[in-house]
């Protein structure tokens, strides 16, 4: 996430069996509602968005307090970047789910999303939403690693006229160092790039790979080095990155990405944007549809144009709704 635009009577025997009944009631539908969501789960973890919203609007319709429904909806439509019809599911989802740690961090991305695509009356009202929601996930469960991630950066990009402050980012990284020490040095080498100490910053970034060798911290390290522009360092950190990814999850396409925009080894970034698809780690971390397209670009890029077109043509087939694949698919 990134804010610098930025500026969910009976008598008693009656009443006992009637208690019954309602406990036997609960019993018998939660499995089956719980069952009800596991298709809909899948397919918004495997990239596959109409079938999502086919499977989760008749649950919501008969049950339109399903808080869990509303959240993966949510979700869905966030991977489309699709902000106006995201926000009122993220909303229903926080009417049941206000308590959740994962449904206020997806609330606060979706609320800075469409902050983003707002104007600037618009973009500030919607800041104050997404801060109190990224502050909500991580009061709710301090170890959750994205929301900790999440609200940091909008402590380092948001202006202070809307909470934000490097002096907070520290903060976080103090509370959060115990537990997530990885987070930790990634929050403060965001915050010192964004101070333009790149000296601490590259140590920070190093420091947080070296607390697991972990695929998205050697990601972090080599985007830090694309946006130093010093490419072969770039180069080396995402090599590094891939080859660790043994899971071949979200971090390959990150990766991959990186690669691609740096105009460096195109074989590994594609084998990269394979191996995720093929893989049994997809999440909305990395929507396969956007998967799809970012490697139809890079074949287009190679002039490999027909099957450029094949690979969005599988991202529309995920997400028809998905105005940057149309966009690609009238340009080839």
């Amino acid at each position: 996430m990134h804010f610098l635009k930025l500026f969910p009577l009976f008598s008693q025997r009656k009443r006992v069996i009637c208690a019954l009944v309602s406990i036997a009631i609960l019993l018998c539908c939660a499995p089956s509602r719980a069952a009800d969501l596991e298709p809909a789960t899948r397919a918004v973890l495997h990239g596959e968005a109409d079938s999502a919203i086919s499977l989760l609007r008749p649950i919501i319709a008969s049950e339109p307090d399903n808080g869990e429904a509303h959240l993966l909806l949510c979700r869905v439509f966030y991977a489309e970047e699709r902000p106006t019809a995201a926000v009122p599911e993220c909303d229903a989802a926080l009417r049941t789910l206000s308590n959740n740690s994962e449904a206020q961090d997806w609330a606060g991305r979706v609320y800075g999303l469409q902050a983003d695509k707002a104007g600037p009356i618009t973009g500030l009202r919607m800041a104050f939403k997404v801060r109190q929601a990224f502050e909500a996930a991580v009061r709710l469960d301090a170890q959750n690693g994205v929301a900790v991630n999440d609200l940091s950066e909008y402590y380092i990009d948001a202006p202070a006229v809307v909470g934000g402050g490097y002096d907070k980012a520290a903060q976080l990284a103090d509370r959060s160092a115990a537990r997530l020490p990885q987070n930790a040095h990634r929050i403060r080498a965001l915050s010192a790039e964004h101070q333009k100490d790149f000296g601490t910053a590259e140590r920070e970034f190093r420091a947080a790979a070296a607390v697991a060798d972990r695929p998205d911290a050697w990601a972090d390290l080599g985007a830090f080095y694309e946006r130093r522009e010093q490419y072969d360092r770039a180069t080396e950190a995402l090599q590094h990155a891939i080859a660790v990814d043994r899971a071949h999850d979200s971090s390959l396409v990150d990766a991959a990405t990186s690669l691609t925009e740096i105009h460096r080894e195109p074989a590994l970034a594609e084998h990269a944007f394979r191996d995720y698809l093929a893989s049994h780690a997809q999440s909305d971390a990395a929507p396969a549809f956007r998967v799809h397209l970012e490697l139809g670009k890079l074949l287009r890029s190679q002039g490999r144009k027909a099957e450029a077109k094949i690979e969005v043509q599988k991202a529309l087939a995920l997400a028809s709704g998905y105005a940057p694949a149309r966009h690609e698919l009238a340009g080839l």
